[in-house]
């Protein structure tokens, strides 16, 4: 199993629930972060003060599926997610060993 870390512009929140649609049927995790990366910082008036703005919003998505559904969703991420802008956003992979539903005590897939 694979847990994603999917960090995504705000407005491309609903592309990416459409492409998990297909190929998941288990929960989604999705957190408002800021994040500054290699964007430039532009400047902005608030109440007649001038701040310099570097932090951007981005929505972050958790989830975890099986390896092979996972590399699936990657590559449709690649290609229906990005706009070629430096503040597309990254993905993060990382390999879980276990999966407990506290409910149940259910593990690995029967969890999801």
């Amino acid at each position: 199993m694979k847990k994603l870390e999917i960090v995504i512009r705000d407005e491309k929140l609903e592309d990416f629930k459409k492409i998990l649609y297909d190929y998941r049927d288990n929960d989604i995790m999705i957190s408002h972060i800021r994040a500054h990366g290699n964007q430039k910082e532009y400047k902005t008036i608030y109440r007649g003060t001038e701040y310099n703005v570097n932090l951007l919003p981005k929505i972050k998505v958790e989830i975890v599926v099986p390896s092979d559904v996972a590399d699936v969703i990657i590559e449709k991420v690649l290609k229906e997610i990005s706009t070629d802008n430096y503040d597309d956003g990254k993905i993060f992979i990382y390999n879980v060993e276990d999966v407990v539903r506290i409910r149940t005590g259910e593990r690995v897939k029967d969890a999801l």
